[in-house]
């Protein structure tokens, strides 16, 4: 019973880390590869945080988002300038300004 608690314990932990880790890492690669653009509107870049902006994208789905984060769309390139991240990166970006968007 005591490592039933344990290991349900730890569990919780675990998937309680991964998601604050994965919020962290969104704002590190939002605040250092996606904010010149998105949060100015640079280049018609919709802005982090225009919820009239964003609806259209966030009802298309994450999958169209991360189309349009991986091989870019209009003037934003491919990975948005982020070349050195992986996909997994990219979605916690994509996810972190999509949750100021909403």
């Amino acid at each position: 019973m005591k490592s039933t608690v344990l290991s349900a314990v730890s569990g919780i932990l675990l998937a309680t880390t991964a998601v604050v880790y994965a919020g962290d890492k969104g704002q590190e690669i939002y605040d250092s590869k996606c904010k010149v653009c998105h949060e100015t509107g640079a280049a018609g870049a919709p802005k982090t945080g225009d919820k009239d902006a964003w609806a259209p994208r966030i009802a298309a789905g994450s999958d169209s988002l991360m189309n349009s984060v991986i091989n870019g769309k209009n003037a934003m390139p491919p990975k948005g300038t982020c070349m050195d991240c992986s996909d997994d990166d990219l979605k916690a970006a994509m996810e972190y300004m999509t949750s100021k968007s909403k």
